[in-house]
């Protein structure tokens, strides 16, 4: 077990630097810089431009530097904690993203477990009363959840959290702690503000889980050690936590490395919609205004999220089954 635990993180390593090299090259694959758009914004206005001032920028902040060598920089400051620089916000980017990436956690963390609380039992009661009432109720649930655009969820949570609880539309906080330092008090409203984003990002999340396990253990229960098992008398809920579960949850495992960057990613137009101060948003006006080192920082950070939920995930499958941990010597 150690010694596969020690080959994953190993493999993280060089796959990091391979992400990391794809993502410099992406933004950097627009023609021009970010100063070159903000010279393109200054003259739309009417505006002079100072060339002198703005080579003095590009020569200050090496955007005139070879490619591979503002990537050695870039790199090798994102080890050291340095996530460079902000054009747009003029400042670096550590400062920029601050109480953003932590709301971020928040909101991806709550999510995630809001859809495996909700899924989980729903998946598994789905497929054990096949063709009940429940299960049809629930399935036409899932498919309304798939179907239902987060955006417009969005909106309709928002009207009724307003009208029946008071609480103040858009953000994840009311707007007096919106500057404010953090305290107990910040933290309640945060808290208070929270199931309205959760439920609307986890919702498409939630419907996709329970049709993944419910298909599964589907699979699973018709299986013949599940009919041999119950021909020698085992009680229906210890058959099913023993054996069909633990097989048909390994998808459900397999599941985490692309939940958590879907989570983060996929919550940008909703986080546009309900003002949320994460960092989806910042993360689409830094692409479109190339500021590439606030978008490198969110793309690094996404690729992060996918790598270390991809080792969370195999970790919990090689507890789960042994065969994965052993690999081809468990296949011999």
């Amino acid at each position: 077990m150690f010694s596969y635990l020690l080959r994953r993180l190993i493999v993280m390593v060089p796959t990091l630097l391979v992400i990391s090299f794809l993502v410099f090259a992406i933004i950097q694959a627009p023609p021009g810089d970010y100063l070159s758009t903000y010279i393109a914004e200054l003259q739309s206005q009417g505006e002079a431009v100072d060339q002198q001032k703005i080579d003095f920028l590009r020569h200050q902040y090496g955007l005139d530097r070879p490619f591979l060598v503002q990537y050695a920089v870039w790199v090798g400051n994102l080890v050291q904690g340095d996530l460079g620089y902000s054009f747009e916000y003029g400042m670096p980017v550590n400062q920029v993203v601050g109480d953003r990436l932590a709301l971020t956690i928040v909101v991806s963390v709550a999510t995630i477990i809001f859809i495996w609380v909700v899924s989980f039992p729903i998946g598994i009661y789905s497929a054990v009363r096949q063709y009940s009432l429940g299960d049809y109720a629930l399935t036409f649930l899932g498919f309304l959840g798939l179907a239902t655009p987060s955006f417009l969820l969005a909106l309709v949570l928002l009207y009724f959290a307003n009208v029946k609880f008071g609480i103040s539309i858009g953000g994840l906080m009311d707007p007096s702690y919106a500057d404010a330092p953090w305290s107990w008090a910040k933290a309640r409203s945060v808290l208070a503000h929270l199931w309205v984003p959760v439920i609307v990002i986890g919702t498409s999340g939630t419907a996709g889980m329970i049709r993944r396990l419910r298909a599964n253990l589907l699979d699973e229960l018709q299986k013949q050690y599940v009919v041999t098992g119950r021909a020698k008398g085992l009680s229906p809920t210890r058959l099913l936590w023993k054996y069909p579960l633990r097989m048909a949850i390994n998808p459900f495992i397999a599941d985490i490395g692309s939940l958590l960057p879907e989570v983060v990613s996929g919550a940008v137009i909703v986080s546009v919609v309900l003002s949320l101060p994460t960092t989806g948003p910042m993360l689409l006006d830094a692409l479109r205004s190339q500021d590439m080192y606030l978008a490198g920082s969110f793309l690094m950070f996404l690729a992060l999220l996918t790598v270390v939920g991809m080792f969370l995930s195999d970790l919990a499958l090689a507890v789960l089954d042994p065969r994965i941990r052993l690999g081809a010597a468990a296949s011999k």
